[in-house]
C-alpha cells in the first residue's frame, strides 16, 4: 500500500507529467490528444493542492473524493485516444498514466492518520 504522503508526490509529479507531455512526445496539435491531459493534469495539480493530506496547501478536500476522482480521471485518461478518436495519432501515454492513475488511487492508504500510526 501506498501512504498518502508518497502519493502526494506521485500526484505532483503526475500533474506535471501531463501538462508537458504533449510536447515532451509530440502531440502538441492543439486538439483533444492534448487538451485533455493537460486539463487533467491541471485538475490533478490543484486538487492536491486541496485535499486533506500532508503535501497540501489547503486540506479542502476528502481524501476519499481525491482517490475517486483519481480514477474517474485516470479512467476517462486510459480509453480517451477510442473514445475521442485520436488513437491513430497518439495512445500509449494516455493509456499509461491513465492505468497507473487508476492503480495508484486503488492502492493508497484511506486515511492519512491511520496511515500515520501504521495501519491501513
Amino acid at each position: 500500500m501506498i501512504d498518502t504522503k508518497t502519493h502526494g508526490y506521485i500526484d505532483y509529479a503526475t500533474g506535471l507529467l501531463l501538462l508537458v507531455a504533449p510536447y515532451l512526445f509530440g502531440f502538441a496539435t492543439g486538439g483533444v490528444e492534448q487538451w485533455l491531459p493537460q486539463l487533467i493534469g491541471a485538475v490533478v495539480i490543484v486538487m492536491s493542492l486541496l485535499t486533506r493530506y500532508e503535501l497540501s496547501a489547503a486540506k479542502v478536500i476528502p481524501l476519499r473524493a481525491h482517490l475517486g476522482v483519481d480514477m474517474a480521471s485516470g479512467a476517462l485518461l486510459a480509453v480517451s485516444p477510442w473514445l475521442f478518436g485520436f488513437a491513430g495519432i497518439i495512445w500509449w501515454p494516455h493509456l499509461m498514466v491513465g492505468l497507473m492513475e487508476i492503480v495508484v488511487a486503488a492502492v493508497t492508504r484511506r486515511d492519512p492518520e491511520a496511515a500515520a500510526r501504521g495501519r491501513p
